[in-house]
């Protein structure tokens, strides 16, 4: 009797564990903002945390998520597919290196252009209205085809920079942020010129009005010097009445859209003309669309604007 009672429990003790471990879950999976992941978590499941500026709160979104908000948000969504994606892998790379370089704050990203723009659900039924799920198909369908894609040099996350228009090059980032980077050099972008709308620009404001927003003391007499300009033929330094003026800072000052600009005086009024749209360094979004007219996909713009990169993916 003693001998039956050890092999029953011995028995249980061997089969009760086997049968638990066959009738649990091969893959641990959990719950994580509606959808289903495995037990490994990499970046591509981290969840991005957006500073809503207008809302004044933080919200927590998925990163594919938050790039498709982007690339709405940045990008016309009319422009080509394959910009477009272009578009993707840039905003996913951006913030890959946020959320890495901002593991310690409250927010990783701001939804403005100080860092992307970022456009939730209600927003863009908001903008789009009646062409609001046509164009989030196409959103999705590009973000998908992007999947987990980022930019990398020499193995690490790349800053990545881009803006409208050039003036028909692209800036050395030095020229424009001071810090030189071996991946954001200019190059020839002159085919913006074919697609942009916002290639040219002209302004007119009163002699008074432009020299306030400089703070120099009012003269009829306008002398302005180009002291230096960048590699992409921008102004890098001007002197303006005797006072010197980096081109960055005239750009945001007076409110103008390049650094690539001329003045013209008219009475008592004065012309400013500009050519690019946009700081000029890293990927041309207009570019971009010309190039993809050229038959370029997107993983050759993202090489054309960002020289020596490679296209990882998120493991």
């Amino acid at each position: 009797m003693l001998l039956k009672k050890l092999l029953f429990f011995f028995t249980l003790a061997i089969v009760v564990p086997t049968m638990i471990i066959l009738l649990s879950p091969k893959e641990k999976e959990i719950k994580k903002n509606g959808s289903i992941i495995n037990n490994t978590v990499t970046l591509e499941d981290k969840i991005v945390r957006v500073k809503r500026v207008s809302k004044d709160k933080i919200e927590e979104v998925p990163l594919e998520d938050y790039v498709l908000g982007v690339v709405s948000g940045e990008m016309p969504v009319s422009f080509s597919n394959e910009a477009l994606k272009a578009q993707a892998v840039c905003a996913r790379t951006y913030v890959i290196r946020k959320i890495e370089n901002n593991k310690d704050k409250e927010y990783d990203v701001v939804d403005t252009i100080d860092n992307q723009v970022y456009q939730d659900v209600e927003q863009l039924q908001n903008k789009w209205k009646e062409k609001y799920e046509e164009n989030i198909q196409k959103l999705k369908k590009i973000v998908k085809e992007t999947e987990r894609e980022y930019l990398t040099y020499d193995g690490k996350v790349i800053e990545v920079f881009f803006f409208s228009t050039s003036n028909g090059h692209t800036e050395n980032s030095e020229e424009v942020f001071t810090k030189a980077l071996p991946y954001l050099k200019s190059v020839d972008s002159s085919f913006d010129a074919e697609v942009s709308p916002v290639f040219k620009k002209e302004v007119e404001m009163s002699l008074s009005d432009f020299y306030t927003k400089l703070s120099l003391s009012y003269n009829k007499k306008l002398d302005a010097q180009v002291l230096e300009r960048t590699e992409a033929g921008s102004v890098k330094k001007i002197k303006i009445n005797g006072k010197e003026f980096k081109g960055t800072e005239v750009r945001k000052l007076l409110g103008i859209r390049s650094t690539y600009f001329e003045f013209e005086v008219v009475a008592s009024n004065i012309k400013i003309k500009t050519t690019g749209y946009g700081h000029g360094v890293g990927m041309s979004q207009y570019g971009a669309l010309a190039l993809s007219n050229k038959g370029y996909t997107y993983d050759k713009i993202l090489k054309y604007y960002y020289k020596g990169v490679e296209i990882e993916k998120l493991s």
